[in-house]
């Protein structure tokens, strides 16, 4: 079987596990990079069950897989994503009959610090809110609710366009969302946040939250591009929606040391997800030394 019919055999169970949209093309693009060098070192075309163990490890060690455009070696993390890839991708065509072993048996993930998550600090926070509130017009109005409410309950970018004003319960605080891998959940909000997101709803009772001119949902390209707009004004370099649900778990884990509370608001399903913001400060370790 070719590496690409194999490839779409495996992103059909994948969107039958109800996997999100980014993981599923994280998969197309890792598998695709392996079915083009497969090509490449093999004229006859790239079949599966050419690949053995050897055949994955000069794959992961060949240049292909191990720079980025230009020449730079890839990031540890970047690399351990395209390892993960690989084995998932060779788990399912064992699993399901289609190889008799599975060539991806001894790849194994680099051992790598996990990185701290890329947040606003309190003065850049400050100051993101400083100019959305100074903006003026209905994209400037929108765009504040919508920031606000990302930095305030730490929703995912997706979460907050896919929102319509029916799934709002402002009295109660709860908003209902469509989390990753496409479930359902709920977000509690601020009280604050609540009123804030009724004056900019107005008396609107259905349609999308955040809507562009012609009325329908904003992408998530389209709020990064405005994110990065605004950040500009406020003299910030650079930062990403998701940077704003990683803000609200630091801010969150600074005030209350609580990391379960944080698991609680960002909605993970893995405990692991929430310890990347239990950072030590210098101070602390001085004064446990002392």
């Amino acid at each position: 079987m070719q590496i690409e019919a194999a490839l779409a055999k495996f992103l059909t169970q994948l969107q039958a596990d109800g996997r999100s949209p980014h993981t599923i093309g994280q998969y197309r693009r890792h598998i695709g990079l392996l079915a083009r060098w497969s090509r490449d070192v093999r004229p006859r075309g790239a079949r599966v069950e050419d690949l053995d163990h050897e055949s994955l490890a000069q794959f992961l060690t060949s240049p292909m897989a191990t720079s980025r455009v230009g020449g730079k070696a890839k990031l540890a993390t970047t690399a351990n994503c395209l390892r993960s890839s690989i084995r998932g991708f060779f788990r399912y065509l064992h699993a399901a009959g289609h190889l008799r072993e599975d060539p991806s048996r001894l790849v194994r993930r680099a051992l790598t610090s996990t990185p701290p998550p890329k947040t606003l600090s309190p003065d850049e926070e400050r100051r993101l809110l400083n100019v959305l509130r100074a903006g003026t017009g209905q994209d400037a109005e929108r765009d504040q609710a919508m920031f606000t409410l990302m930095l305030r309950s730490g929703i995912r970018v997706g979460s907050a366009v896919d929102l319509k004003v029916e799934d709002l319960d402002l009295e109660r605080g709860v908003l209902q969302i469509l989390a990753k891998g496409g479930r359902r959940d709920q977000a509690l909000i601020a009280r604050d946040v609540a009123e804030h997101l009724a004056s900019f709803i107005g008396d609107r009772t259905t349609g999308p939250l955040f809507a562009g001119r012609d009325g329908s949902a904003l992408t998530t390209r389209h709020v990064a591009r405005r994110l990065r707009a605004w950040a500009k004004k406020a003299g910030i370099k650079r930062t990403s929606p998701h940077s704003l649900r990683h803000t609200c778990g630091q801010r969150i884990y600074s005030k209350t040391g609580d990391v379960l509370l944080v698991r609680e608001v960002l909605r993970h399903r893995n405990i692991a997800s929430t310890m990347v913001y239990v950072r030590v400060d210098e101070e602390r370790v001085r004064l446990a030394l002392g």
